[in-house]
């Protein structure tokens, strides 16, 4: 009984969303299932209705909200629970009567019957659909609700399930095509190709196509139907070229759907219309972010006198509510900062519309003023104890920060400001994330650019060069070193000069020639010391970063005398800024400098040491996680231990590996490296080594820290016998709620089966237990609880 629209479409996926809204329903008796617009709500709930029909004596009846929508009725009556009480009559079947007013006649009529009602699109009507559900349910004990909506009802007891995007295949990797075509996403586009076009099939041809368009189009279903449908004009590849007006290409030639489901834009021009004017000017201003954002960059950016900041955090609520914003919640583990996001095709819409209204080229430049006040704050903070704070917020804005860039890089007359964004990004954050190579894409072109001699663009090429040296690339680095400081005399930059002296330092270490470095080090702190207002770059800190390499490079050329004392001003300096990366680093220097000497038990405790702080601070610093376990491997091979050395090692090298870097980067260390190597292979042979090697390689993360650590892990508790429960999960469901003292009927409506097979149920658990009463079931469940649980 019922009205459910028949699937005239294969339905894909969703198995754990079809299962947590069964769920839901089961414990509530209003679910609400919510998400942006063509994330599939109505398919799932159909699904779901579909599935526990049998559960419903009196039906499952669809309602079709959408109706209301340009039907004629006038506007005061989209808010009126009376005239979707009416729709909702005439969906079941039922008669008008008498002067009643409608509401309370459909409560009436329904207050004894066991009816699954499906109210669909209940947001263009959302105050009168809550007071139309929130009667029903006060006045009709058997009946359940399933709603979907772009927000919720927000009533009492109304329970909510997020319908999310489908999984797309993971950005940068190249899964099998037996992966992914078990992507949800992916599955759906093949299956809506093929119903396009019956030869279509995934292959080593289509497949990177496939699964980036997959990925550009959030996983959205809507988005991926409409591109599949293209398969009989176009191949994947072409679908993918032509994406960038998805707007226009992404229309269905059929005409069964409803108009805002037959072409991208009109789904969410749905959403838009449903917006008031703030959430939609809003809406649009959201879109020059990239990537996620925080509330400090909305009210930075987007407040003006026609979007008050005290009215921001509201509108953002009521545009999460709308579905148009996610809030992915804290990610960060020091901070309890939520982080928000909009899906790709809204954000292009958004941007379309901030286009329109003439406000693109102000919110842009808005978007990369914040940003490069951001990175002020973070190089004149990143210098106290809040440098993984720091490094972890910048890791987040990095698609920010790349976005602030593109807009100066093509943007007339912004060159000045594209050369400042890349020279003001604190160069612990290029180096903890291994990103060299993308921050000398960045400063090439910007360079290119802003062509002007000034100081800036000499300390432009100076912090390239220095990332060319930290990169492994000292040929680049002394080239553009010596442009830096030929421009640097000529423009009478005596800042940037000191740091040319602390490069030119760098490159004799690099050339491993520790005296010589020993020697132009010493010079380079000297004329800090003397003149510690020349410090170039606060962010840089470079007083502690002229006297950490010397330290090294004086333990490197075998003067312990000298790297003992350093090594003691070193930690004085970094003790008022607490445990915190320079800490971490002070601390691996010293574990260097006390291997070299041969105190191998204080270099693996201050090596260990460097790892817990950088645990501890949450900087995320993978090229220095790489330097701590590689010198540990070298420790433990002086130790004899060579088999574990040898993981070591593989371990260091997957870390070098996510870094996109090595060992080599460090050529003054590259010996030690090698020497190490040989003696692990000496003492193992070839295959034990490679096996061990392997090993480390192949560790997760947390259990390369615990490696490195030793820890010894607990053994898990065996997991319970089968034999110690015969009855299946749903027969242990079953026998709960008999111990609980429900009827079959009762039953059945609590788990949504039909009371026969309930019935069915619990003669099954009285035959496996050998019982013959529903007390006996209920002492056993009593009796395992006590026990522990069966």
């Amino acid at each position: 009984m019922g009205n459910l629209p028949a699937e005239v479409t294969s339905f894909v996926g969703r198995e754990r969303e079809t299962s947590l809204v069964k769920q839901r329903l089961a414990e509530s008796r209003l679910v609400t299932l919510t998400g942006a617009g063509g994330t599939g709500k109505t398919r799932l709930a159909v699904r779901v209705a579909g599935e526990v029909r049998r559960a419903f004596a009196d039906g499952v009846w669809f309602v079709d909200l959408t109706e209301l929508h340009g039907s004629g009725l006038l506007v005061q009556e989209f808010h009126d629970a009376d005239m979707l009480a009416l729709l909702v009559t005439t969906a079941l079947g039922l008669r008008e009567q008498g002067n009643e007013p409608p509401l309370q006649a459909l409560a009436g009529r329904l207050a004894d019957r066991q009816v699954l009602l499906v109210l669909d699109n209940c947001e263009h009507v959302l105050p009168a659909c809550a007071r139309l559900a929130d009667g029903l349910l006060r006045g009709c004990p058997d009946l359940r609700i399933l709603a979907t909506s772009r927000e919720p009802l927000a009533i009492a007891g109304e329970s909510l399930v997020v319908v999310p995007a489908l999984p797309a295949p993971p950005p940068h990797q190249r899964p099998s095509l037996a992966e992914m075509s078990r992507c949800e996403s992916v599955a759906l586009f093949v299956a809506r190709a093929v119903a396009a076009m019956p030869a279509f099939a995934l292959s080593d041809d289509n497949g990177d196509a496939v699964a980036e368009l997959c990925r550009q189009l959030d996983g959205l279903p809507l988005a991926i139907e409409l591109a599949a449908s293209r398969a009989r004009a176009l191949t994947p590849r072409q679908i993918l070229d032509r994406l960038t007006d998805r707007f226009r290409l992404l229309s269905w030639g059929r005409r069964t759907p409803p108009a805002r489901q037959q072409t991208l834009r009109g789904c969410i021009d749905w959403s838009f219309d449903l917006c008031s004017k703030p959430e939609r000017t809003l809406w649009a201003r959201l879109s020059v972010f990239a990537g996620g954002f925080e509330l400090d960059a909305i009210e930075g950016i987007c407040a003006d006198e026609q979007l008050p900041e005290a009215e921001l955090l509201n509108l953002v609520a009521s545009l999460m509510d709308k579905s148009i914003l996610v809030c992915d919640g804290p990610r960060d583990g020091q901070t309890q900062t939520a982080r928000y996001r909009m899906l790709e095709t809204i954000r292009c819409y958004g941007g379309e519309a901030l286009h329109e209204a003439g406000e693109e080229a102000v919110l842009r430049r808005r978007h990369r003023d914040w940003y490069q006040r951001l990175l002020d704050q973070a190089c004149a903070e990143g210098i106290t104890d809040q440098h993984g704070y720091w490094l972890a917020r910048l890791g987040r804005e990095l698609p920010n920060l790349r976005a602030a860039l593109e807009f100066c890089l093509s943007e007339p007359g912004e060159a000045e400001a594209a050369l400042l964004l890349p020279v003001s990004v604190p160069r612990p954050y290029w180096r903890a994330r291994g990103l060299f190579s993308e921050g000398r894409r960045w400063l090439d072109s910007a360079l290119g650019q802003a062509t002007a001699p000034t100081a800036l663009r000499a300390r432009a090429l100076m912090v390239n060069s220095h990332l060319a040296f930290l990169q492994g690339d000292p040929a680049a680095a002394v080239r553009l070193l010596d442009r830096a400081e030929e421009l640097a005399r000529r423009v009478d930059a005596p800042a940037v000069l000191v740091y040319a002296d602390f490069l030119r330092a760098m490159a004799a270490l690099w050339a491993n020639d520790p005296p010589a470095a020993v020697e132009a080090f010493t010079r380079a702190w000297a004329i800090l010391s003397e003149a510690p207002d020349l410090n170039p770059e606060p962010s840089l800190d470079m007083r502690l970063s002229v006297l950490l390499t010397l330290v090294m490079a004086a333990a490197a050329a075998g003067d312990h005398e000298r790297a003992g004392p350093l090594m003691t001003e070193l930690l004085a300096m970094v003790e008022p800024r607490g445990d915190g990366l320079d800490r971490s680093l002070v601390l691996w220097v010293g574990a260097y400098a006390d291997w070299l000497r041969g105190d191998l038990r204080r270099a693996a405790e201050q090596d260990l040491e460097s790892v817990r702080l950088k645990q501890a601070c949450e900087s995320d610093d993978r090229y220095g996680m790489a330097l701590c376990l590689e010198l540990l491997a070298w420790i433990t091979a002086d130790q004899q231990r060579h088999s574990r050395a040898a993981t070591l090692l593989g371990v260091a090298n997957a870390l070098w590996t996510d870094v996109g870097s090595a060992v080599t980067s460090y050529p003054h260390l590259v010996g030690h490296h090698d020497a190490c190597r040989r003696q692990i292979h000496d003492a193992l042979g070839e295959a034990a080594f490679a096996d061990a090697f392997s090993h480390g390689q192949s560790l997760a993360r947390d259990d390369m820290l615990g490696y490195a650590f030793e820890e010894r892990r607990g053994t898990a508790a065996p997991p319970r016998e089968e034999a110690a429960n015969p009855l299946t999960r749903r027969e242990q469901q079953v026998a709960d709620l008999i111990a609980q003292g429900l009827g079959n009927k009762d039953i059945a409506a609590a788990l949504l089966i039909s009371q026969r097979t309930a019935e069915s149920h619990v003669e099954h658990i009285l035959t496996k237990l050998g019982f013959t009463s529903r007390a006996q079931v209920a002492a056993w469940i009593a009796g395992n609880a006590g026990a522990g649980g069966p």
